[in-house]
């Protein structure tokens, strides 16, 4: 009896051995048919930051993307396999146009498997990036956030920020440049102008400079049209640009002080919610305050919007160590210090000459 005791663990750690080593196999086939599995240049999606729980925040995400996404663009439709050869057999006389038109059928079959939204590896950690599939990330993040501010409903309780990206490409300078230059046309160049900020993050990257990416960043935006102005209080466009190992995210938003720099748990605070946090600063909170009274008679009112934002600052702090910078720092402490003063106070007031 004790001889068959000891027999029968053997063959069950043996089989689960072997389980675990054929999981990566069925990911790798999965993310074969679902798209790239990694982040990586040529890229639209959503960057998510989150707390400490990522497999929450995807599935967070993906719950609130597809509620909103239904809502702009309609549900998500898909083809059964069985029905999309039907009517290609037999109707076509002329091989090359069945071959054709097979080749379509193929590559339409392939384009239905992708999703709206899949995630893929972001390369950091509390950092998911969702890629899109055929809809405007700017746009339907600006409705997610837009929805949340005038309701004031918390949707989510992992996920912080959410950024969309509108495009990716190596985090090299030379590249940077060149993307860049064509990137933000449709925003800068003549004759569309407007006031700007560039908020600066990296992740897991040691040899892009800081100050380097943004002067070039803002040179190609005044190169583009010189009637674009730097504006630390309420700019009309934010250039954010996250750098995740070697390669580059980069979109242009709008509203972002207005939404707590996109974070969703700041954007559904009141003003009553909002009123204590100075309290608990380390003194930057307070000046803020303080600054806010030479201004405005009540400051529970005007720190819903743009002065509220530098609260999201020490939660975002929590699962985002580094700073986020911005492109002209030197005027950023005489007007109403907004998010601009938030999250990159130490060593960013030389960035724009």
């Amino acid at each position: 009896m004790a001889t068959t005791a000891q027999q029968s663990p053997q063959p069950v750690g043996g089989k689960r051995k072997g389980k675990s080593q054929f999981l990566p196999a069925k990911r790798a086939r999965r993310g074969d048919a679902g798209g790239p599995r990694q982040l990586e240049p040529g890229l639209q999606g959503i960057l998510i930051t989150c707390n400490m729980n990522e497999r929450k925040c995807v599935e967070e995400a993906y719950s609130l993307l597809n509620e909103y996404g239904d809502d702009l663009y309609g549900p998500e439709k898909f083809i059964d396999k069985d029905q999309q050869p039907s009517g290609s057999e037999g109707e076509d006389d002329d091989v090359e146009a069945a071959l054709k038109k097979e080749v379509g059928d193929i590559k339409a079959s392939t384009e239905k498997r992708l999703r709206r939204f899949q995630s893929v590896e972001s390369g950091a950690n509390n950092v998911v990036f969702i890629r899109t599939l055929g809809i405007e990330p700017e746009k339907l993040v600006h409705h997610i956030l837009q929805d949340m501010y005038k309701t004031k409903k918390k949707k989510t309780r992992v996920i912080l920020r959410m950024l969309p990206i509108s495009g990716t490409c190596k985090a090299f300078l030379e590249d940077m440049k060149k993307y860049a230059e064509t990137f933000l046309e449709p925003w800068f160049k003549a004759p569309n102008k407007g006031t700007f900020q560039i908020v600066y993050k990296s992740r897991n990257n040691s040899h892009m400079n800081r100050e380097e990416v943004i002067k070039e960043l803002a040179g190609i935006v005044g190169s583009l049209n010189s009637e674009n102005k730097v504006d630390l209080t309420n700019p009309e466009y934010t250039v954010v640009v996250e750098i995740i190992k070697a390669v580059c995210c980069l979109s242009v938003v709008k509203d972002y002080v207005l939404f707590r720099k996109y974070n969703l748990q700041e954007v559904v605070k009141t003003a009553k919610d909002s009123q204590p946090h100075p309290k608990l600063g380390n003194g930057k909170e307070a000046k803020l305050e303080s600054d806010s009274k030479l201004n405005q008679s009540d400051p529970p009112a005007g720190g819903t919007n743009q002065q509220g934002a530098p609260e999201s600052s020490e939660e975002l702090g929590q699962t985002e160590p580094g700073s986020d910078s911005q492109a002209g720092r030197e005027g950023g402490a005489k007007p109403e210090p907004e998010s601009q003063v938030s999250e990159g106070p130490q060593t960013n007031e030389n960035e724009l000459s």
